[in-house]
């Protein structure tokens, strides 16, 4: 799962929103998330999934991989689909850190991040998305 991933702006997304990357998660499945913050965890896990298939074609064309595990074909595809992973990458990287870029420092934050208070002694669950009323509709860009 993509908020699982690792990306190359999560020390952007902390720096920006005052908390670790799942904790932002958590937020954002609070009613009152603001707008801001939705967007960027969008556009983080599109780009945690771009990430994670340029990754996955560079892994393949390891020079120490079995050569005879190698066909034109699949080169092909992958280089195909490397090409469009790492331009919705660059398009995905560009479009956060425009958003961070423009986002005020937490301390002057209309809505502080708040996160669920922790039992004591519990581990924190998995986090969770409220489902959106309409699953074709999209907030404005």
């Amino acid at each position: 799962m993509s908020r699982h991933k690792a990306t190359t702006l999560d020390g952007d997304l902390q720096k920006v929103f005052g908390n670790p990357v799942p904790e932002l998660y958590e937020a954002a499945a609070g009613h009152d998330a603001s707008p801001e913050l939705a967007r960027a965890l969008e556009l983080r896990s599109f780009l945690a999934l771009t990430e994670e298939q340029v990754a996955r074609v560079h892994a393949d064309m390891d020079p120490a991989r079995d050569m005879d595990e190698l066909s034109a074909d699949k080169l092909r595809f992958d280089a195909q689909w490397l090409e469009a992973a790492l331009e919705a990458r660059d398009g995905y990287r560009a479009a956060l850190g425009e958003l961070l870029r423009t986002m005020p420092p937490p301390a002057q934050q209309a809505r502080p991040i708040r996160t669920a208070p922790q039992r004591a002694g519990a581990a924190p669950g998995p986090p969770t998305v409220k489902a959106p009323d309409c699953p074709t509709s999209r907030p404005p860009t």
